[in-house]
């Protein structure tokens, strides 16, 4: 390794490239790293890995990532971070690197790279399988890394297979059903340069195997005792690789507590390091072994059935010294130390097998929760499985008993500072559930997920039940269960997740081909959907009201147009078309005349109104139906669902042409004879085109479909024609209109003329929990047949009394447009003893009319259709406002101006 530079804490620091920055960090002398989050107590290096509770750091170089362990930072030149007390920091600016996201289908997928990922990698390779071997260390060979070991040649061997693609530094985030993984590779990193423009910094992966093996391995697990979280209190594994493989030469005297054999061992590489142990502290009355006996031979002296109980701290808040008790004569001893190394068994990685409701069950051979699960699709091997190899024997413990000052400062889960104290509090509060006492303690509620503090709380919960039943516990580790464990297994940053899909790409920009001409027009634009939209035109010196108001009085009164091309629109064909929009439908299609069109609305299964639109009959087989703007592609995923899952046998093929037809709105009393200028071959006088019929025509020698269909309420017609030739109709027609003012308008005059006739917008005027009948839509649900959601309107629920319905309100004051969402209360209703007060119902459209020369608004309000005249009260301001509940049709009841 070559020595490299870096910055914590805006010093400069020695390390070794590619080495964790906690080695870098323990080498330095930096026994503590942070202050915990909530109790401010100095905290230092913990583990080994991902587990690590304490060391969580800021990078200020490269991602810039917020609450990473620097046990998993691999050390670079350049190489800048900060401590951090639990809470991280988003970065100022966006990062430029490469985010990237891809797809992998594998015969069989190991999921960790030790000696049992190999072997089991190995085994599918002689079986013929493709294999892809994913591990989130930097390389292969698991424990033996920590060992400073290199692996058996037959086990290099396998890495090199033509049928095996190996990936380190590769993260299995969650497990999911059919054997679904996504797994984050990260980048070795070097963090101080931006990622090279040919490589991703971190890759998503969605892979689906045939088989996947879980191999995962196990974390070493702390103890609880009082004050376990000074800087120099470390588990044994950990300890031993700093010190041994990395190098770390700051401890002086060590004292080693096990549980287990791991504790011998991991003593043994201390010694052998040059640290002093000055004992091992067994709780087992009798250890026997290789790795005992090879402790022994080298001369460090062991006492068993003794632990730890206490720890002091010296000036800079490290530790000073072990306070020990002896289990059987309660004898204390206290000795000086600056490493407490502490081997409280193995806790195999259950995570993933839980992700798809796998339980672990409790193994009190190994002290520890396993999966042994081996079926074709999934198997686990190693640790997991309960092949934890060596010669251990571990006890099933996990600390002493303390009284209740001690149990202030035993700490559970270091990263939440939840102690065995708030554990008591929560027993004594009644809680059993480890659900619930997790919740009300917060412990395993933290970025690392309870992986040191989980089996902690489980053994914690049984000896409180031993002390409550006298000594002898009712419960064990298998009754009380395991914490449930989430997606994702690591924490993700966002920017992978987002992979390239940012900033422009984040949500795609959707434009209509007659958008050049809006930018050109002064247009200022709303997203709707993904879709940019004029919102309105304003000409110079106009504010958006005086625009709105001018293109309303357009549309009234001379002629107007809009670029409605962002409609979604549906080509439905199929010798069944008509009967499936019949059950699509409320209302009926099948037997809707070729040529005509007709206005449908449809519900989801439950009966609520999920989207509306003109469908148009184009020929025996063949509909073209339009949905609102947003709801497009919602709607075609329906339809598909539906011919998909429930209705294979029906002849019906749907396909989006959202983008291919352009739709251009001509509106107002001056638009037929505007149109007649352009349109010579067909009559559009109102006896020869009625309302909702279709024809199609020529304009300027192009095809063009004409519609009369209004969403104004006035006279009105749809021109389509093809994308690609809708800006030239567009300008025809601005070139024909200038004589009869033709005027441009946007979405929000769009609203104001729809909302004068009472037209919902699904969306806006509902909030998912509409019927048709709430919508005073009645007329169009058919009695004759039955269609999606027609049965779950006679729900009792969706028919008593008091449900919100759909009215029009009128202001007191004609020119206050109430906001739109605001509350709509009782005129006499009073606040209750907490100060609230009950509301009827919501503005849900709210516009000042030109035509009407008022304010007006559509409300969703309770038993409004039956409360016509009632005056009611919009809490807004000191004062507040008053309406009067209306019919939601404004403008036109008799329908008269659409002719």
């Amino acid at each position: 390794m070559s020595e490299i530079s870096f910055i914590f804490d805006d010093n400069i620091y020695k390390g070794q490239q590619g080495e964790p920055m906690a080695a870098a960090l323990l080498r330095s002398g930096l026994l503590t790293i942070t202050n915990s989050t909530y109790h401010g107590r100095p905290r230092g290096v913990v583990g080994l890995g991902v587990e690590e509770p304490n060391a969580l750091v800021q990078l200020v170089s490269g991602t810039q990532e917020s609450m990473r362990p620097a046990t998993v930072i691999e050390m670079a030149e350049g190489l800048a971070a900060r401590s951090l007390t639990g809470i991280g920091a988003l970065p100022e600016l966006p990062d430029e690197a490469r985010y990237d996201k891809a797809n992998r289908y594998v015969d069989t997928l190991v999921i960790g790279a030790g000696v049992a990922g190999l072997k089991a990698a190995d085994e599918a390779l002689r079986a013929g399988h493709e294999v892809l071997l994913i591990d989130d260390q930097p390389g292969p060979g698991g424990h033996l890394r920590h060992l400073g070991m290199e692996l058996p040649s037959p086990l290099k061997d396998i890495l090199v297979h033509k049928n095996l693609t190996y990936i380190p530094r590769c993260t299995a985030t969650g497990l999911y059903d059919q054997n679904y993984i996504v797994a984050v590779e990260r980048r070795s990193d070097h963090l101080g340069d931006a990622a090279p423009l040919n490589r991703a910094r971190i890759r998503v992966w969605h892979i689906r195997a045939d088989r996947v093996v879980l191999a995962p391995g196990a974390f070493q697990r702390p103890l609880i005792f009082a004050n376990n979280d000074r800087p120099g209190i470390m588990l044994s594994h950990a300890a031993a690789t700093y010190v041994a493989l990395h190098g770390v030469r700051i401890f002086k005297r060590a004292v080693v507590v096990t549980v287990d054999n791991q504790g011998y061992r991991d003593a043994l590489r201390l010694h052998q390091a040059g640290v002093h142990v000055h004992a091992i502290y067994d709780v087992r009355p009798d250890a026997q072994g290789a790795s005992v006996d090879a402790a022994k031979a080298a001369g460090i002296p062991v006492r068993l059935r003794t632990t730890v109980l206490d720890t002091t701290a010296n000036a800079e808040a490290a530790l000073q010294s072990v306070i020990l008790r002896d289990l059987n004569t309660n004898e204390i001893v206290e000795t000086t130390a600056d490493l407490l190394a502490v081997s409280g068994g193995w806790t195999p990685i259950v995570d993933l097998a839980t992700h798809i409701g796998i339980k672990p069950t409790w193994s009190a051979k190994h002290a520890a929760f396993l999966v042994n699960h081996a079926i074709n699709q999934l198997q686990t091997a190693g640790m997991l499985a309960g092949d934890f190899g060596g010669d251990d024997d571990p006890a099933v413990f996990f600390g002493p008993a303390l009284d209740d000052e001690q149990a202030r400062n035993a700490y559970i889960d270091l990263q939440r500072d939840a102690t065995l104290h708030e554990l008591r509090r929560a027993v004594g509060a009644g809680l059993h559930s480890i659900e619930h006492i997790k919740r009300y303690t917060t412990i395993g509620t933290a970025h690392d997920q309870g992986k040191t503090s989980g089996m902690l709380t489980i053994g914690a919960l049984c000896q409180l039940n031993a002390t409550a039943q006298g000594g002898n516990s009712v419960l064990s580790p298998a009754d009380v269960g395991t914490l449930s464990f989430r997606p994702p297994y690591v924490p993700v940053p966002f920017a992978a997740l987002a992979g390239r899909e940012r900033g422009p790409l984040s949500d795609p920009i959707r434009i209509t081909p007659i958008h050049p001409w809006h930018v050109e027009a002064g247009a200022v634009f709303e997203d709707v959907g993904q879709w940019k939209r004029p919102w309105y035109f304003p000409k110079q010196g106009e504010s958006m009201d005086d625009a709105v108001r001018r293109e309303c009085v357009a549309a009234r009164e001379g002629v107007a147009v809009m670029d409605a091309s962002t409609l979604g629109k549906i080509d439905i064909q199929g010798q069944d078309a008509g009967v499936f929009l019949d059950r699509i439908y409320t209302n009926m299609f099948s037997t809707l005349p070729e040529g005509q069109c007709r206005y449908g609305l449809m519900c989801k299964a439950d009966g609520i109104a999920f989207d509306d639109g003109v469908a148009t009959r184009l020929g025996k087989n063949h509909y073209l139906m339009t949905t609102t703007t947003g709801g497009a592609a919602g709607v075609l995923a329906w339809l598909e669902e539906w011919l998909q899952t429930e209705w294979p046998e029906l002849k019906v093929y749907c396909t989006s042409v959202t983008e291919h037809i352009s739709t251009i709105a001509l509106v107002g009393p001056k638009s037929r004879q505007l149109l007649q200028e352009l349109v010579t071959n067909v009559d559009l006088s109102k006896e020869a085109f009625p309302f909702m019929h279709s024809r199609m025509a020529t304009i300027d020698g192009t095809t063009v479909r004409i519609a009369r269909i209004s969403f104004s309420g006035e006279l009105a017609f749809e021109i389509n024609v093809d994308w690609s030739d809708a800006r030239s109709i567009w300008e025809r027609l601005w070139s024909l209109g200038r004589p009869y003012d033709l005027t441009a308008y946007g979405t929000e005059t769009m609203h104001v003329l729809r909302a004068e006739k009472g037209y919902v917008i699904m969306g806006q005027d509902t909030d998912g929990t509409q019927t048709p009948h709430d919508l005073n839509m009645s007329w169009i649900v058919s009695k004759k047949k039955e269609f999606i959601g027609k049965r779950s309107l006679q729900l009792p629920y969706l028919q008593q009394a008091g449900r919100p319905q759909l009215v029009g309100l009128l202001p007191e004051q004609g020119d206050e447009v109430l906001p739109e969402g605001a509350y709509i209360t009782a005129l006499d209703a009073k606040p209750d003893e907490q100060g609230k007060t009950n509301h009827t119902g919501f503005v849900t459209s709210s516009y000042y009319s030109p035509t009407l020369g008022h304010a007006f608004a559509l409300a969703l309000i309770a038993n409004g259709l039956n409360r016509m005249g009632e005056v009611v009260a919009v809490p807004i301001g000191k004062k507040g406002l008053r309406a009067t509940i209306c019919d939601a049709v404004f403008i036109d009841k008799e329908n008269l101006r659409r002719d």
